[in-house]
């Protein structure tokens, strides 16, 4: 009798799952809280989601309810959340005999989006030393800022600067400052290497991987490589502009900021509404219009196969150039030389309008069992779906309904994109027969 295969979309669920059903048990062990008390499955299940998920919506100050124990817990789950729990299995696997089964190489293929089995083991080794690296040499610059510059302890300084960058590489916005980033506003020695971080982590390993072959000959590229590029730094840079315009005079946000911090907070907020989930300002304070612009750069995301969440750009820039043709009346989406594949073109579609679904559907059932304005619901639906993190702060002020509906949201948003497009690249095969063709009306 044959022995059943689990899918390999199922078992990256199911890894989730369980690392963060462990996360929820650690969290609620004495040990956990700062005070000794058992801390109430709620708060350890929800805090554990939006770890693993690398979200950062909190319903209790990360700081000051867990105890060194309970925040070296949740650092651990948020790196094993961006990470990959199937790639960190497939480096196990090559430590122990160096040839890992081709399950566990087509289950690491689902997470990191790899376009050869023959080359996981050699990404995952990518994602293992841009990890490392990228965040050992961001908190070493924290902690040295830290030490010199708000002289904090070396042992405080040290704790923050790993704690923080190894949160800001994972997107995870979690923060043991209960004012998150405000208070580093016009910090750039904080602010530009936390950004660099999320950056690095958000852009995602294959087109680090691309990067590393072929840096010097940018012709060589692939098309999700430049696409991925164009589309970050359209967003990065429309971001910021758009959010300058809009806070520049706003008192309680950029009014009163020299023109350098508002620069640099503009950029900032530009990099981590897009998944990060630090702020440098008030969140509730900013102008209806700039948590519209929120919305889109929440939704969007960053990189595919990086750390993370939303839609992903290169899905979104998939849609722009279907847009751009259809316009210009083409047969065919092209850029650079190169046809954008129909299974693309209809994957990029279905991801989109399943994203938008989740977010509809949870906007609804959040504001079915709370009472707040229908604006900052679709903030926390977005932030959570796209693993962002920021708040209006209305999070911990949820009904525990409210809170499970944005613990689901969490999940799918992190789990839901990256399965539903293998499954849609596993699935897909060839009919061998097509029906007769029809033009319904469109618009």
């Amino acid at each position: 009798m044959k022995k059943k295969v689990l899918h390999p979309a199922r078992t990256v669920i199911l890894g989730f799952a369980l690392a963060i059903a462990i996360g929820t048990l650690l969290l609620m062990l004495p040990v956990a809280s700062a005070t000794g008390e058992p801390a109430p499955p709620m708060v350890a299940f929800f805090t554990a989601v939006s770890a693993v998920c690398v979200t950062g919506l909190v319903i209790v100050d990360t700081g000051s309810y867990w105890s060194t124990f309970g925040q070296s817990a949740i650092m651990v789950l948020f790196q094993l959340g961006g990470f990959g729990m199937m790639t960190a299995a497939t480096l196990l696997g090559l430590m122990v005999n160096r040839s890992p089964r081709l399950r566990t190489l087509l289950v690491t293929q689902t997470e990191t989006r790899s376009l050869w089995v023959g080359d996981i083991s050699s990404v995952a080794k990518l994602v293992l030393g841009v990890t490392v690296f990228s965040q050992l040499v961001i908190a070493a610059i924290l902690t040295l800022r830290l030490r010199y510059g708000y002289d904090m302890a070396w042992g405080d300084a040290t704790w923050s600067g790993f704690f923080h960058a190894v949160s800001a590489f994972n997107n995870a916005g979690f923060s043991i400052h209960p004012d998150s980033f405000m208070r580093f506003a016009g910090d750039a020695l904080i602010l530009l290497p936390a950004m660099v971080a999320a950056l690095v982590g958000g852009i995602g390993f294959p087109v680090i991987n691309d990067l590393r072959h072929r840096c010097r000959d940018p012709r060589h590229w692939s098309l999700h490589t430049k696409l991925t590029l164009i589309g970050s730094l359209a967003l990065v840079v429309g971001g910021c502009l758009a959010i300058l315009a809009l806070e520049w005079d706003n008192a309680k946000t950029f009014g009163p900021m020299t023109v350098a911090d508002k620069l640099l907070n503009g950029l900032f907020m530009s990099v981590a509404s897009r998944t990060v989930g630090f702020n440098t300002v008030d969140i509730a304070a900013l102008a209806p219009e700039t948590w519209a612009l929120h919305y889109l750069l929440m939704f969007i995301g960053a990189g595919s196969a990086g750390t993370a969440g939303g839609v992903k750009v290169g899905t979104v820039m998939i849609l722009v150039l279907l847009v751009l043709a259809e316009a210009r009346g083409h047969a065919d989406t092209e850029a650079f030389g190169r046809r954008v594949g129909i299974s693309a073109q209809r994957q990029a579609i279905t991801v989109l309008v399943v994203g938008s679904a989740i977010v509809a559907i949870g906007t609804v059932a959040l504001l079915r069992v709370s009472h707040f304005p229908t604006d900052q619901v679709i903030f926390e639906v977005i932030a959570a779906f796209g693993s962002a993190g920021l708040s209006t702060g209305i999070t911990d002020d949820l009904p525990p309904a409210g809170q499970f509906v944005l613990a689901l949201l969490m999940f799918f948003g992190r789990v839901g994109t990256i399965t539903l497009a293998t499954s849609l690249i596993i699935g897909e095969r060839r009919m061998p027969y097509r029906y007769p063709e029809e033009h319904p009306i469109v618009g």
